[in-house]
Order: C-alpha cells, then structure tokens, then sequence
C-alpha cells in the first residue's frame, strides 16, 4: 500500500519572473523540459528566473515508461535553433543555463550531437559570464558524437541513469544502464564536472540505491539528484512508494559521505532543480582548491 503521507504537495506560484520566463521562450519559439515534461518545479523554477531549455524539437524517438515528453516521428528541422537559444539565455541574463533534449535516434549522423555543440558555443559566444550545464541523451554511446559535446566545454555534462540497473528495461525499454553508466565515464575521464541523477518509488530497494551511488561515484560523477518519481498519466509506470523525507535525508548524508561533492535528495528534486546553486557551490569549492 502506497504511504500517501510522503506524497509531496506542489505549490503552485505565478510571479512576474514566471511570466517574464514564460513570454521569453514563447517569443523564441523554444521548448522547455519544465513544460514539456510536466516537472512539479516549474512555478517555483520560472519564478526564480530559471528554466531548462530543451533542443531539438519536443519529439522524443523512444517512449521510456516514466516520461511525459511527447513521442513519436520528430519534424524538427531548425538549424537557427542554437542562436535563438542564446539569445534567450542573453535576454534571460542568466548566470547559468540547462540545456536538455529529446532522443534523437533517427539523426543517424551523430544523433544530434553537432546542434548540441553549436549551442553550448553560442552561448558561451553570447553570454560570456554564463555557465553551461547539459543534461544529454547517451547518443547511443557512439564516442564521436559524445565527444563532440566534451570539445565544447560544458561547465557541467550530465546524464541520468534514471533508475536502479535491476528495474531499468521495464523503465527505459530503448536504453541500456551500463550504456548510461560508460556516458558518465567518458565524461568524467574527458576532464568534465559530471552529473547524474536517479528517480525513486519505482520498485527499487534501499540497497540497490545506495549501491547505485556508490557505482556513479567510481565512474567519476561528482554531482548526484534523487527525487521521487511521479507518475505524469495514468499510461506511464505506477508509483511503487513515497519516499519518506528521512530516507531521502539518508541517501543524501550517505552521498556526501563517499565523496560527492553535491547531492541534492528530496521528493521534488529533480535533474536540473537548483542546478544554479549547485554550479556557485562547485565554482566556490574550485576557488578554494586553487
């Protein structure tokens, strides 16, 4: 029986910022994982003048059991998209920037690995003063592709494992968790700050999530999200539990203890929630150690 109690209650809060956010990505014809995937962090995200900006259209090749995110045949053809997306960030005046994406297996060329890189240069072009954090797709593990990402020089590279190996085919169908491991690898092996982040409440036990930690941890990740997965529809997988805030509370003090440099756990944390504060911790840490 599910434990409704730990079922966490969203606020919902329109401010200007939110506004200013919203008619900022209409105007540019840009979409938002924020919106596209229905995250519980929007209003308080967009009122803090943030958002995660998603490239590549809003159609996602693969139909993993968790996501919101349209499916299907994408259309998207808008080699332009990477200079509205600066511009966006420059009109925002951001201080740090998430860029995500839908999968794109059927760009066979190098799964749209070229739009990435030409983002994260435009905006480092446009906005100088501005930290780029993305959260890629594994791009099926071809290494030229992921590599062309690296050369440009994100100040953080993420990619989530997204659940506990054991549960992953019923989550992700069209991935592979030791895939997803490799990407974070060649990440951290290449010089970059890397991220990855988990949902619980999927079946998964406390061991496998701890033992998920330690295994991100070896692989170089040195920023690590948990947050309780919510079920979008009532097409997608089934909530299996609410996590209490004690336990959440357990993973995080665990995390810190085997070396993370930031771990972010709660119920509605997700990949890019505080991802702005997360990147001042790591460049205030990176001050000290020089």
């Amino acid at each position: 029986m599910l434990q409704k109690e730990y079922k966490p209650k969203i606020k919902l809060q329109i401010g200007e910022n939110y506004k200013f956010v919203k008619d900022i990505v209409k105007d540019q014809n840009l979409n938002t994982v924020c919106a596209e995937a229905n995250c519980p962090n929007i209003y308080e995200c967009w009122n803090r003048g943030t958002a995660t900006l998603m490239i590549l259209g809003d159609t996602c090749t693969r139909a993993c059991g968790f996501c919101a995110v349209k499916t299907g045949k994408p259309t998207w053809d808008d080699p332009l998209e990477p200079i509205r997306t600066a511009l966006a960030v420059k009109k925002m005046k951001l201080k740090h920037v998430v860029i995500t994406s839908v999968d794109r297996d059927d760009l066979k060329g190098d799964y749209g690995a070229s739009i990435w890189a030409q983002t994260i240069n435009e905006i480092h072009r446009k906005v100088p003063g501005c930290t780029v954090e993305v959260l890629t797709p594994d791009f099926r593990g071809d290494h030229t592709a992921l590599e062309k990402v690296f050369i440009a020089e994100p100040e953080i590279f993420s990619h989530n494992l997204e659940c506990v190996e054991r549960i992953s085919k019923a989550v992700r169908t069209q991935s592979n968790w030791q895939r997803s491991l490799n990407v974070l690898k060649a990440s951290a092996n290449f010089g970059l700050k890397t991220k990855t982040g988990l949902m619980v409440g999927l079946g998964e036990t406390f061991e496998e999530v701890i033992d998920t930690m330690k295994e991100a941890y070896y692989a170089g990740v040195s920023i690590f999200t948990i947050g309780q997965y919510l079920q979008p529809t009532t097409n997608h997988l089934k909530v299996q539990r609410y996590v209490s805030n004690e336990e959440f509370e357990n993973y995080k003090n665990f995390g810190l203890e085997i070396g993370f440099e930031v771990v972010e756990s709660g119920a509605l944390v997700r990949s890019s929630y505080h991802a702005d504060e997360q990147a001042r911790l790591i460049a205030k840490r990176s001050d000290k150690v020089v």
